[in-house]
């Protein structure tokens, strides 16, 4: 045995995914609260909640154009 319980090892090899997604949101949340007025609290929660479902809005314009 190995000395872990008979357990092997884990390797998390997503890190770099994760570090890529955590960009994203801060450049899409940055974006989107710049293009509002920014002037209230309401908007700045609706810049970020664009900026965590903006990829929705990809998917959907891009399947429009494919006439699907």
């Amino acid at each position: 045995m190995n000395g872990n319980g008979g357990r092997g090892k884990t390797i998390e090899r997503a890190g770099s995914w994760w570090f890529l997604s955590l960009l994203t949101y801060i450049g899409a949340a940055i974006y989107f609260i710049s293009v509002s007025d920014g002037s209230s609290f309401w908007a700045v929660i609706l810049g970020l909640l664009q900026a965590i479902v903006w990829p929705v809005y990809v998917v959907y314009h891009v399947l429009l154009l494919l006439g699907a």
